[in-house]
């Protein structure tokens, strides 16, 4: 334990942070206001004649120094301290709270380092609870020792009781390297890219056409675009290259983001905790409980088994019914089979789950989507039909149901379960194969549901609330349901296995 740091008093972070303040003030002005910016930029020349172009700089120099007070201001009103196992928070210029968090509330505490906080040498800290969707506290700027006291000391708890390991015995339960970061990238969205790309290319063009109409040479750009739509049309070759081009870009665009935001992507794990650093331009390190870990899910699709990585998906308590954001999510990214089953093991106990039968759904979980999936196709084709008064828009069915049959087929296959004394496992997904692994005394409430037309087929769904978010497995037969749902309240009555 690091005694040099007296926390039970209330201090300030580091001086610097009025620096990392400001900044974050100036980008959060300029994501709000960028379309006006933009607009005064563009037509600055036209906008200074009617204001005065010296009225313009010092607005903006009074905006600048207003916000250096600000940020001056929050930095002196923000004092923090530990007593009696609560971190304790006070801050604001003009409304002053108090914020006060207990230990055991606290899900993770993260480190992060943006390419600022590095040149200048601090680090935010920020705590997270299960009853916020948001960061509870942040911390923007402290010094690598302060910063590394305070999670040792927040650490400290009951719940989150880690074995101090020195720096050169600590041996990384994940590893991931350029090579398998490059894996990673391949299997992104890259026509999400590729559109994004297109639509700089077409802004940039429109901005180009405004120059032109502005300057009044229209007829200059018509040319050119008839020239150039005819050297299109004649030349296979030259599109050809566009889109190899095109898809070399966005593979690109796919890595650099890849290679940004999880560099150097490694996990440790403690006795009660995960370790999790990534991160380049931005440094981020994250310190999870394990039993505040609700459920994990593995991710997987053809291309991503083909070069041999999942994704692990760690999902904790969340507030209410919000969505988390997908930065909040915390993930390890390019995983193979082994450190794969290294994650699970460390959390569960998953030998006789391995070894169960999968539970396939009932039939009547694939005669209701075919029957909705062909009832929305049809009535697609008859409004597309009825806007466009064209038959052969019907010859498209040729494709278009087969690969929808294909479809169905792989969402039924892939949806099943496997139920032990203490876990449940859940497969879903259509293109992608989600595993969804949960001890069950971690279940909150438990509901079944049947419809008129399930109960002629004797079928029932079941639906399962955790702190993380609801896990249903649809349509199985009656007598299943009704024995998993006593099973699982019964595991929750006589657990007394702390679930957060």
């Amino acid at each position: 334990m690091n005694n040099s740091f007296d926390f039970s008093k209330f201090s300030r972070q580091s001086p610097k942070g009025i620096l990392v303040i400001y900044i974050n003030l100036i980008y959060k002005v300029i994501r709000v206001s960028w379309l006006l910016l933009f607009l005064l930029f563009k037509d600055f020349t036209k906008v200074s004649s009617k204001i005065g172009a010296s009225y313009i700089y010092l607005g903006l120099v009074f905006l600048l120094l207003f916000l250096l007070a600000r940020a001056y201001l929050i930095y002196k009103n923000f004092q923090f301290k530990i007593a009696n196992e609560h971190f304790i928070l006070k801050q604001g210029i003009l409304k002053k709270t108090n914020t006060s968090v207990s230990f055991d509330r606290i899900q993770n505490i993260n480190f992060k380092q943006n390419i600022i906080q590095q040149i200048i040498g601090v680090f935010e800290v920020s705590i997270e609870t299960a009853g916020s969707k948001d960061t509870e506290i942040a911390i923007k700027a402290l010094p690598l020792l302060t910063a590394e006291a305070l999670k040792e000391m927040v650490s400290k708890s009951v719940e989150f009781n880690t074995k101090e390991i020195n720096d050169s015995d600590k041996k990384p339960l994940v590893r991931i390297g350029i090579r398998e970061l490059l894996k990673v990238s391949l299997t992104e969205n890259h026509l999400q890219n590729l559109m994004l790309f297109l639509a700089i290319v077409i802004g940039f063009f429109q901005q180009i056409e405004q120059i032109v109409v502005t300057l009044g040479r229209t007829e200059v750009l018509d040319g050119f675009i008839i020239e150039s739509t005819n050297a299109f049309s004649v030349s296979f070759f030259f599109v050809l290259i566009l889109l190899i081009f095109l898809t070399i870009i966005a593979l690109l665009s796919s890595f650099v983001k890849v290679f940004l935001v999880h560099f150097n992507l490694t996990a440790y794990l403690k006795e009660d905790a995960f370790e999790i650093n990534q991160g380049l331009f931005t440094k981020k390190s994250i310190v999870l409980k394990k039993q505040k870990i609700q459920n994990i899910t593995i991710s997987t699709n053809p291309l991503k088994r083909l070069i041999g990585i999942s994704f692990i998906t760690f999902k904790q308590a969340v507030s209410g019914k919000e969505n988390v954001k997908k930065d909040k999510l915390i993930r390890i990214v390019g995983c193979k089979i082994a450190q794969v089953e290294r994650i699970k093991t460390s959390l569960f106990n998953v030998t006789q789950l391995e070894y169960g039968e999968k539970i396939y759904l009932n039939s009547y979980y694939k005669r209701r989507l075919f029957i909705f999936s062909f009832l929305f196709i049809i009535a697609l084709y008859l409004v597309l039909y009825l806007i466009f008064s064209q038959v052969e828009i019907f010859y498209t069915a040729i494709f278009v149901f087969p690969f929808s049959t294909f479809l169905i087929l792989k969402k039924v296959k892939k949806r099943f379960y496997k139920v032990t004394d203490t876990m449940l496992l859940v497969g879903s997904g259509l293109l992608e194969t989600h595993l969804t692994y949960l001890e069950i005394f971690k279940v909150q409430n438990i509901k079944m549901k049947q419809t008129i037309f399930q109960k002629r087929s004797n079928v029932a769904d079941i639906i399962m609330q955790t702190a993380s978010g609801k896990i249903n497995i649809p349509c199985i037969r009656l007598e299943d349901v009704i024995k998993i749902y006593n099973h699982t309240l019964y595991k929750v009555e006589t657990s007394k296995t702390s679930w957060m």
